[in-house]
């Protein structure tokens, strides 16, 4: 029986491939739909962005040791990923009602940073077919197959999240401060 569970194992991978392109629009689609602000969420969202990030960093410094400007590119996506979460930010649809805050991002900037992430997934696949044959040229496999870059990306997304969520819940505790106004019905 466990033999039978073994080539489903091994087409998990396909699998996953096979489906990105479907995964991608999901990821698309969900990123740029209306949302209700929820205070919880966002202070949830940051602190574990936070987290995400510093471990990310603390990664990109191990795998320095290896590629030699791994812990660069993850800076560098970090730094450009916080200067589009603050675009977009000021680009995002913001709704107040007297009970709730809504909030869109902006659709382009959800694209482009789904497309950031589709075209170096498709990139490090491609350089890694490639990089077998010439992988004897670099210190190591690592190197020849683009993690650098692939860690840039990456880290362009998470900094771009971390960004967009400490924006979004200041925004959030700017609404919450508001003076309510009391809403008279007409006779």
């Amino acid at each position: 029986m466990p033999l039978l569970a073994l080539p489903l194992l091994l087409l998990l991978p396909l699998a996953v491939i096979a489906l990105m392109p479907l995964i991608l629009v999901q990821r698309y689609r969900a990123g740029s739909a209306r949302r209700l602000a929820r205070p919880w969420f966002a202070t949830l969202n940051v602190v574990l962005m936070t987290l995400s990030a510093t471990l990310f960093l603390v990664t990109a410094a191990v795998t320095n040791i290896w590629v030699p400007t791994a812990f660069v590119s993850a800076l560098a996506g970090i730094v450009l990923g916080v200067v589009l979460g603050a675009v977009g930010l000021m680009l995002s649809r913001w709704e107040e009602t007297p009970r709730a805050l809504h909030y869109t991002p902006n659709r382009w900037l959800v694209l482009a940073i789904t497309l950031i992430v589709a075209v170096r997934i498709v990139y490090g696949l491609w350089r890694g077919w490639m990089s077998l044959d010439a992988a004897l040229g670099y210190p190591t496999f690592a190197a020849a197959f683009g993690v650098a870059g692939s860690l840039g990306a990456g880290a362009t997304v998470i900094g771009y999240y971390l960004a967009y969520g400490i924006g979004l819940r200041r925004r959030i505790g700017r609404w919450q401060k508001r003076p309510l106004r009391v809403m008279r019905e007409r006779p």
